[in-house]
C-alpha cells in the first residue's frame, strides 16, 4: 500500500517505486556523485533525491529495487543521427564526406529509401541506442511520420527533424512539399509528450535561401528548433564563398537564421570569428567526434567553444558513417580529442564531458527543463551502470570510471518517463531477433 505523496508545483504525485543505487550522478549540481542514495518516482517523474537509508523510513511501504554495484545516471541524449541509415553500417567506408554521399549513400538511398526501409532501420537504431544507456535523440532523415510510429512503439523520447533539401527525394518533391508534410506531422504530434519535432534543413550547400527564410519565420511562429549540418568539411567553406561570398556562418547571419533555437552539427572548420558569432547568437554546437574523424572532416575546437560559453553536445551521426551510435564511445572521444586539439591535459573533464551527453543535449533540444539531469520534478528518464566488471576495477572515482573506462556493454537497465525499456540488458519493448533478422534481410537486398 503506497501511503506517501510529495507535492510537485501544483500536483500531488504518488511515490511508486525507489531506485536505491552504490551511486547517483546527477549531472547537476555539476561533478556531483551521490552514494547510498535513492530516486523516487512516480507516474513517471522524479518525486524525490535522497539517502538511501532515510529513503526507507520515509517510504517505509514502497516497493525498491537495489542496484549495489551500479551507477545511476540521466539517460543520454544522442544530439545528432539519421536513425534509419543504420541499415547502411558499413556499406561505404574509408571515403570523403562527398564521395561518400554522393556516389554511395545518395544513389541507394534513391533505390532503397521507403516506408519499410525507414521503420526497419529506426528499430534497429533504437534497439542499440536503448542499449546504450539513450533515452532521447534527435533525428534528422525522411519519413519522420513513419519514424514517430516506430518512437511510440519503444517507448523512446525524440526530437525528429523535418528534413528539407531544395531537390526531390522519395519522400517529397521539393521544399514546399517537405515543409507541407512537416507541417501536417507538427498538428498530429502535438499532444505526445515523448516525441516532438524540429526543422531540419539539410546543409547550407542543400539548402537555398529562400526555404531557409521560411524555416526560420516557421520556427518562431511554432518554437520549434532548427537542426543543421554546419561547417562540416573544408570543401562546404570553399563552395559556400564560390556561391555566396561568404562563408555559411555568415549567410545564416545575414538570413537571421542563427538564435538559441538553432543546433550547429559538425562545426569542424571553425575560426574565433565564427565561434564569437556562433557565442553570440546562442546556438548550440552539436559534436560527432568520431564522425568527423572517419570522415577526415576536422576538428571540432570543443575547448574554445566552452570558454567562449556555447552549449556543446554530442552526437553519434548516423551508423553509416561511424559506424556505431555509442554515445559513450562518443563522450570518452570528445574528451579525449578536445584535450589533445586544445593542447591541455585539463581540457573537457569528466565532469563536462558527461554533461555534453546529457544536460547539453537535452538544453539544445529544448528540453532542459524536464531531461538532462536527475532532479526533483523531471523526467525518469535514466540509464543504470554497472561499474563492478574487472574493466572499471579497482574503482577510485565512479565518474571516471564512467567516462574513461566502463563501455556500453556495462549499461544494465533504462528507464523513459518511469518505464523501463532495458532490464538486465534485455529489451522489453523492441523485439531483438525480429529486427536482427529484418537487418539480415535488407542486407540481402541491398547487396544484390
Amino acid at each position: 500500500m503506497i501511503k506517501f505523496t510529495k507535492l510537485l508545483g501544483f500536483t500531488m504525485l504518488i511515490v511508486e517505486t525507489l531506485l536505491s543505487a552504490r551511486w547517483i550522478i546527477p549531472v547537476e549540481p555539476e561533478g556531483t556523485i551521490l552514494e547510498h542514495h535513492t530516486l523516487a518516482l512516480g507516474q513517471g517523474r522524479i518525486v524525490d533525491l535522497l539517502p538511501s537509508d532515510k529513503a526507507r523510513v520515509r517510504y517505509p511501504d514502497v516497493p525498491e529495487e537495489l542496484f549495489p554495484q551500479d551507477v545511476l545516471i540521466p539517460g543520454f541524449v544522442n544530439a545528432h543521427t539519421h536513425a534509419a541509415m543504420s541499415l547502411m553500417r558499413g556499406i561505404a567506408d574509408d571515403l570523403p564526406l562527398m564521395e561518400w554521399l554522393t556516389d554511395h549513400i545518395w544513389p541507394l538511398e534513391s533505390q532503397w529509401m521507403g516506408e519499410a526501409f525507414v521503420r526497419d532501420g529506426t528499430e534497429l537504431a533504437m534497439a542499440e541506442m536503448i542499449r546504450g544507456g539513450i533515452t532521447c535523440f534527435n533525428d534528422m532523415y525522411f519519413f519522420p511520420e513513419v519514424t514517430a510510429k516506430a518512437v511510440q512503439k519503444a517507448g523512446m523520447r525524440a526530437v525528429l527533424g523535418l528534413i528539407l533539401v531544395d531537390f526531390p527525394s522519395p519522400w517529397a518533391e521539393g521544399p514546399d512539399e517537405y515543409l507541407e508534410k512537416g507541417l501536417k506531422l507538427h498538428e498530429d504530434l502535438l499532444n505526445d509528450p515523448l516525441v516532438s519535432l524540429a526543422f531540419a534543413p539539410h546543409a547550407p550547400y542543400t539548402v537555398s535561401d529562400e526555404p531557409l527564410l521560411r524555416i526560420r519565420t516557421l520556427a518562431l511562429e511554432l518554437d520549434r528548433p532548427i537542426h543543421m549540418h554546419l561547417h562540416e568539411t573544408r570543401d562546404e567553406i570553399q563552395g559556400s564563398h564560390k556561391q555566396y561570398g561568404m562563408n555559411p556562418i555568415k549567410r545564416l547571419q545575414q538570413l537571421d537564421v542563427l538564435g538559441p533555437n538553432f543546433m550547429a552539427v559538425h562545426m569542424t572548420q571553425l575560426t574565433d570569428v565564427d565561434i564569437e558569432t556562433i557565442a553570440q547568437s546562442g546556438a548550440s554546437v552539436i559534436h560527432c567526434p568520431e564522425s568527423n574523424l572517419k570522415l577526415a572532416s576536422g576538428f571540432c575546437p570543443v575547448q574554445k567553444l566552452i570558454e567562449a560559453k556555447v552549449n556543446v553536445a554530442i552526437g553519434t551521426d548516423g551508423a553509416a558513417s561511424n559506424n556505431d551510435l555509442d554515445v559513450m564511445g562518443e563522450m570518452r572521444m570528445a574528451a579525449l580529442l578536445a584535450k589533445a586539439v586544445a593542447g591541455n591535459a585539463s581540457a573537457v573533464p569528466a565532469h563536462a564531458a558527461l554533461k555534453m551527453a546529457t544536460l547539453n543535449g537535452a538544453k539544445a533540444l529544448g528540453l532542459e527543463h524536464d531531461i538532462g539531469s536527475l532532479e526533483i520534478g523531471k523526467a525518469a528518464d535514466i540509464t543504470a551502470i554497472r561499474l563492478s566488471d574487472l574493466e572499471t576495477q579497482p574503482l577510485f572515482n565512479p565518474l571516471s570510471d564512467l567516462v574513461y573506462a566502463a563501455s556500453r556493454h556495462q549499461i544494465s537497465h533504462v528507464w523513459v518517463e518511469g518505464r523501463r525499456l532495458l532490464k538486465d540488458r534485455e529489451l522489453l519493448t523492441l523485439d531483438a531477433h525480429e529486427i536482427t533478422e529484418k537487418a539480415r534481410l535488407w542486407r540481402q537486398k541491398m547487396s544484390a
